[in-house]
């Protein structure tokens, strides 16, 4: 069944994931101080948000989802964010790898949730094969 044309769409504003967490504070530790988010003004040690620019996440403690989830997020450049990633101490699961849909990294968390970072394809750059 498909959206009727006579009815007017609802236009979507954005999305976050909310990942759950196990221990608060060392997840913040590493999106904040190590990923370069900010928590939110708001956040509690059962839930917040962290914000850096226009990408947001939830953290929830022990609850909402299960370590190991994926998450997507889009950066203007995933080369330079790889290198401040690399000064911070960020556990990278592979470093920027060119595929059709993006040049993309793999980062870890404390929880084992990876969040994929990508940004344009390199056009000058042939593919790689896809590796998780």
């Amino acid at each position: 069944m498909s959206i009727s044309r006579d009815i007017p769409r609802t236009r979507f504003e954005g999305s976050a994931p909310i990942l759950s967490v196990t221990d608060m504070s060392a997840s913040l530790h590493f999106y904040v101080d190590v990923l370069g988010f900010r928590n939110a003004d708001w956040g509690s040690d059962a839930f917040t948000g962290v914000n850096r620019d226009a990408a947001g996440i939830y953290l929830c403690r022990g609850g909402q989802g299960s370590p190991g989830t994926w998450a997507w997020v889009g950066v203007e450049d995933v080369q330079a964010l790889y290198e401040e990633y690399r000064a911070s101490g960020a556990k990278i699961r592979h470093a920027p790898r060119n595929y059709p849909w993006a040049l993309e990294m793999h980062v870890e968390d404390p929880d084992g949730h990876v969040l994929r970072f990508g940004s344009e394809p390199l056009a000058d750059r042939p593919f790689d094969a896809w590796a998780d």
